[in-house]
């Protein structure tokens, strides 16, 4: 699905923004690792209700890595951000889904100029990822008020990688 983002073409791929293209070239591209581009997954199949069908749902990653034998790496999909507007409710609902069916997590990317961002999300362990007081855009740190009226900054969570060379696995226990 594309909200935001000017579809681009680089090779033989589309890609649905150019932030996907960027984050492809420069993680994945030049990782030297197996991939696939949008590969699409099966993730609840047809079922009947009364006498017709009902669709199933299919979920396609922006990008599959896989290790040198051949075993899924990583499962990541690219996003502006890792906040409600970057990531809707579907999306999440997709990602689950497909955890469940694969018993893979997704990973969501948000790159940057030398590195990324990586959060799993729904997780309800938040000790996964380390905490990252966040800022707005003009470097005020954003804060919240607690139940009890105490002002205390805001947190998020996630890891930053300079590539891809990391084990999902070691954050999620397997």
């Amino acid at each position: 699905m594309n909200h935001f983002g000017k579809k681009v073409h680089y090779k033989d791929w589309d890609f649905d923004s150019i932030k996907e293209r960027d984050f492809f070239i420069q993680f994945i591209e030049s990782s030297g690792k197996k991939f696939k581009v949008h590969p699409s997954y099966k993730i609840i199949d047809k079922f009947p209700v009364g006498g017709y069908n009902q669709r199933g749902i299919t979920y396609a990653p922006d990008f599959v890595v896989y290790s040198h034998d051949g075993a899924v790496e990583h499962v990541y999909d690219v996003k502006t951000g890792i906040n409600q507007r970057a990531v809707d409710t579907s999306a999440k609902l997709r990602f689950k889904l497909f955890s469940l069916r694969t018993g893979l997590p997704v990973e969501v990317v948000v790159p940057r100029q030398h590195d990324f961002k990586m959060k799993l999300l729904g997780y309800g362990k938040s000790d996964i990822q380390p905490v990252h007081k966040q800022y707005d855009k003009h470097g005020k740190l954003k804060t919240h008020k607690t139940r009890k009226g105490e002002v205390v900054p805001t947190y998020a969570y996630y890891n930053v990688y300079k590539n891809i060379d990391y084990d999902v696995h070691d954050l999620i226990g397997f």
